[in-house]
């Protein structure tokens, strides 16, 4: 692959798990990774630190723990629960909210939609521009839906959701949306380690729709051709970090690589 596009998959998978980190344990399921530092301020909360893993023996524990931790300043609380679980697709063990996934190093899931637009010109896409009060990556392209994947809910389910608070797409459109990957990838990043499942989906939209941002998520939208995304991605780092993933997973797919 061109480096040029293989710098944001390398970006996108630059941690080394467990490396200096412990494991972090519910009961008997390794769920996450902590960083050395971090699992000491958890000593004296239930959690048993070991030289190689950091064992919370009651799982359903783990979300007051998150948010003490929230409270002591260690990073932001969402309000916003997610689902825990040792590996993708497994049994749910507990919840934690959306903020803390960084910090211990939990895995997330989350989805992604490419909004696509067939024109006499050729095939376009819909980029969102991130709203400048987001927390994470302000101001950054985007694709026209993304979002995670919150507690008790699917991928699905969560398209449906998102699709109508970040572009307004109508159930009778959303529901013509085609599942094409699952993307994961582990990298350290300023808010912590992010471990994160992409399920991505393709949506071909009329010609005529227009998304609407209905939440405050999003800034603005542009309907770009494929080739302006294609080199956007390829010469900068205008797009949300894995966004470009999903992107180049498209190229892919449409043989532009």
């Amino acid at each position: 692959m061109d480096p040029r596009f293989q710098r944001h998959i390398d970006a996108c998978n630059a941690a080394v798990l467990p490396g200096e980190r412990l494991v972090l344990r519910l009961g008997g399921d390794d769920v996450g990774y902590l960083t050395r530092e971090f699992a000491t301020t958890l000593a004296n909360s239930g959690v048993v630190v070991g030289a190689e893993c950091a064992t919370l023996a009651d799982a359903a524990a783990l979300p007051a723990l998150a948010r003490t931790m929230a409270e002591r300043g260690f990073y932001p609380f969402r309000h916003e629960a997610f689902d825990v679980r040792a590996i993708p697709g497994g049994t749910v063990l507990t919840t934690i909210d959306r903020g803390a996934l960084p910090a211990f190093g939990i895995m997330a899931e989350g989805v992604h939609l490419n909004g696509l637009v067939r024109r006499p010109d050729g095939l376009h896409l819909w980029i969102a521009r991130r709203a400048a009060h987001k927390l994470l990556d302000p101001g950054k392209l985007d694709h026209i839906v993304a979002g995670g994947v919150s507690a008790g809910m699917d991928a699905w389910q969560t398209l449906l959701k998102e699709a109508d608070e970040e572009a307004a797409i109508p159930p009778t459109l959303i529901a013509n949306a085609c599942f094409r990957a699952t993307l994961s990838y582990a990298l350290d990043r300023d808010e912590g380690l992010r471990r994160d499942v992409l399920q991505c989906y393709d949506l071909e939209l009329p010609a005529d729709f227009r998304p609407c941002a209905a939440d405050g998520e999003v800034e603005s939208f542009e309907l770009w051709p494929i080739a302006r995304v294609f080199e956007r991605v390829r010469d900068t780092d205008d797009f949300k970090f894995n966004v470009n993933l999903v992107l180049i997973d498209l190229f892919q797919r449409l043989g532009m690589l």
